[in-house]
């Protein structure tokens, strides 16, 4: 597994990365690989997701090729696409969001905050609100997408959405969890660790 930090990347030029990896890793050519990065201010929204959840006439959305509805990106949230071969790590879509949902889980609670996952919405929430939003895609059993985790952004921009399609969602960070100041290099360490360390647990190789 190789991890890349891609540090800030314009949201198409991270896509047109996972396409180009997401191909070669499914040829054969390229290893799994792990980038953590952060985005420019954007919103996305999954290619089922609804337009009525778009609250603000004026945010400009860009519809992409993963599952889920309309969220965010911007500075102060890590994110993360797991490249990841499923062909050959049991071909379990269901289980690879779970997988996510552990590792995010993983990383708040290396930073004292008590994670949990919400039946029936994909993605971490603690009691305070969503902290962190999963949408995948799959391509020839390649993952790509991913998630994202909310260390310190301004949450402001949640308002202007229904996040991951849910009116009135509430929307918390790391740093409003009382983790403040926090350093996102901190996070993004954090992140490798337990992605690398669960991985083989919950997806092994044959």
């Amino acid at each position: 597994m190789r991890i890349i930090d891609c540090g800030l990347m314009e949201y198409h030029q991270s896509l047109a990365l996972q396409e180009r990896l997401v191909a070669a890793i499914g040829a054969g050519n390229e290893e799994e690989t792990l980038l953590l990065l952060q985005h420019p201010p954007v919103y996305t929204i999954g290619r089922g997701g609804n337009p009525a959840n778009i609250l603000d006439p004026a945010v400009r959305v860009e519809r992409v090729n993963r599952g889920g509805d309309v969220t965010w990106h911007g500075p102060g949230q890590v994110v993360g696409y797991p490249l990841v071969n499923l062909g050959r790590r049991g071909r379990d879509l269901h289980r690879w969001l779970r997988f996510l949902e552990e590792v995010l889980v993983h990383t708040l609670t290396a930073f004292g905050i008590k994670g949990h996952r919400c039946p029936g919405s994909t993605g971490v929430w603690t009691a305070q609100g969503k902290i962190a939003f999963i949408g995948v895609g799959v391509r020839r059993w390649v993952t790509m997408h991913g998630f994202s985790l909310n260390v310190l952004p301004d949450l402001a921009v949640f308002s202007r959405i229904n996040p991951c399609g849910i009116s009135g969602c509430p929307v918390t960070s790391m740093a409003m969890e009382g983790q403040s100041p926090l350093s996102e290099q901190q996070v993004v360490l954090q992140l490798k660790n337990d992605f690398v360390h669960l991985l083989n647990r919950w997806l092994p190789l044959p």
